[in-house]
C-alpha cells in the first residue's frame, strides 16, 4: 500500500516546479521540523539522473542521506523516482486556486506508517510555506 501526501500552493506551476527542484530551495524547506534541516542538495533532473540530500538534526545527534534516482521526469507536471527498493511518485496539477501537488510512496517497514505520512505531509507543508512566502 502507498502513502500519499498532498498540498495546494497558490503560485504559479513554473514556480511550484522550480521550487520543488532546485537545490537552493530543497535546502530551504526540505524538514519534517524546526529541528532538523538540510545541509546538502543535489539535482541531476533526468530521467537516470540521481539526487540527494543530507537531512541533520541541528543540534547534530543525527543525520541521514536521502538518495535516488530519477526514473520519469515530465516537466512542471510528473516526477518518479526510486530510492532504495522503493518508489515515489510526485505530480503537479494546475487549478484555479493554485497547483495541487501529490507525492505517493512506498512505506518502509521499520516505522508505522502514521509516523511516515505525518513526517512527509510535513515536509510537503514546509514546501508550499516556501514557496507561497517567496511568491507573496
Amino acid at each position: 500500500m502507498r502513502i500519499t501526501v498532498e498540498t495546494t500552493v497558490a503560485a504559479p506551476i513554473a514556480e511550484v516546479w522550480r521550487a520543488y527542484v532546485n537545490p537552493e530551495d530543497i535546502k530551504a524547506w526540505n524538514a519534517a521540523s524546526d529541528d532538523w534541516h538540510t545541509t546538502t542538495a543535489s539535482v541531476d533532473l533526468r530521467e537516470g539522473g540521481a539526487f540527494s540530500s543530507r537531512m541533520e538534526a541541528k543540534d547534530g545527534s543525527q543525520g541521514f542521506d536521502f538518495a535516488g534516482t530519477y526514473t520519469r521526469i515530465v516537466p512542471e507536471e510528473r516526477i518518479e523516482y526510486a530510492f532504495g527498493d522503493r518508489t515515489a511518485e510526485v505530480l503537479f496539477h494546475e487549478r484555479p486556486e493554485g497547483v495541487h501537488v501529490s507525492v505517493s510512496f512506498d512505506p518502509e517497514t521499520t516505522f508505522p506508517e502514521e509516523y511516515q505520512r505525518a513526517g512527509w505531509q510535513a515536509i510537503l507543508d514546509n514546501f508550499k510555506r516556501h514557496v507561497e512566502g517567496r511568491t507573496a
